[in-house]
């Protein structure tokens, strides 16, 4: 029943969430696509417009995977993701980072770290 449910999540997800604008639906046409292993799931999708989806997942919920697709500006989009017990953990290029940490405030954590206060 869990795998059933875990499926119909996914599947609504994608069609909620589609991700990327398709131009043409001519150009959306799906080259391969395979799902389901006994212990878990396993989804893969490509498309003839460059799209390609894998994910997989236990039995105990966690999920790696990652897509891809071109942008409307040219560039080669990929996402990789994991999804388990310490939730949603994307990574790509494409994503935004914080800011480094001033000098002056990493040399007062360091120093900080350095010389612990003592309780009395």
């Amino acid at each position: 029943m869990f795998k059933f449910l875990m499926i119909c999540a996914i599947v609504g997800l994608a069609a909620a969430f589609p991700g990327v604008p398709v131009v043409d639906e001519v150009d959306g046409v799906v080259l391969r696509s395979e799902d389901i292993r006994p212990d878990g799931f396993e989804s893969k999708l490509e498309t003839v417009n460059g799209i390609n989806d894998q994910r997989s997942g236990d039995e105990y919920g966690n999920i790696k995977g990652s897509f891809s697709y071109i942008s409307p500006e040219g560039e080669h989009v990929q996402i990789t993701y994991v999804a388990d017990e310490n939730g949603f953990q994307p990574s790509g290029e494409v994503l935004p980072t914080p800011p480094p940490i001033p000098v002056e405030i990493q040399k007062a954590l360091d120093w900080i770290a350095a010389h612990p206060s003592v309780e009395h």
